[in-house]
């Protein structure tokens, strides 16, 4: 089942934006995608299908945001790493 809401604005938002409305939809659609991952709500798969674009344009618009794809602390990297040399 597909649902849809409504959000109410001025055309000054467009023109500040300087957006047309389809332009705007599809920005506010992928900004909420984006938020939505950033905040570890949905993954980039759900996020993507969310802001009906392709995973891969979903991970270059993460970057576009300024929020990182790769999200490990450095303990886990370390790990990650140290783990990794000792299967080579």
């Amino acid at each position: 089942m597909t649902r849809s809401f409504t959000i109410d604005y001025s055309d000054d938002v467009l023109l500040a934006l300087r957006l047309s409305p389809d332009e705007f939809r599809e920005e506010a659609k992928i900004l909420i995608a984006v938020k939505l991952y950033e905040m570890g709500r949905l993954s980039t798969g759900a996020a993507a299908e969310l802001a009906n674009v392709p995973k891969p344009l979903f991970l270059t618009k993460l970057a576009d945001y300024g929020v990182d794809t790769f999200d490990m602390s450095k303990e886990e990297l370390q790990h990650d790493l140290a783990s990794a040399r000792r299967h080579l």
